[in-house]
């Protein structure tokens, strides 16, 4: 039981945090530089997820060709290039991991 109300609880604190920032935002105007400022957030959240994982697979920075991960991810980065399609681009760089860890 305690699991259970520590889940509801978790999921209503986190929809109150969101929805009043969203109540928030669409009370009042929002500055224009803050509006661009906000247009790097994504990138930059999305690159502190992906470089870690590419770069120091096991904790230690590793740019060799026997690493695998930085392997795929430089050809999802040329399928992206190219394609300018996400779903190619994850498509590519799962199937490019999966080939590379397979054979190497």
């Amino acid at each position: 039981m305690n699991i259970w109300l520590v889940m509801l609880f978790g999921g209503l604190i986190t929809f109150g945090m969101r929805f009043s920032l969203i109540y928030l935002f669409g009370s009042f105007e929002i500055p224009e530089t803050i509006r661009k400022a906000l247009h790097y957030v994504p990138p930059a959240v999305l690159s502190a997820i992906i470089f870690p994982e590419l770069f120091l697979p096991n904790g230690t920075l590793d740019l060799s060709l026997e690493n695998t991960r930085l392997l795929a991810g430089l050809v999802a980065i040329l399928v992206a290039w190219f394609s300018k399609n996400t779903l190619i681009t994850i498509l590519a760089g799962t199937l490019a991991l999966f080939l590379l860890k397979l054979f190497l």
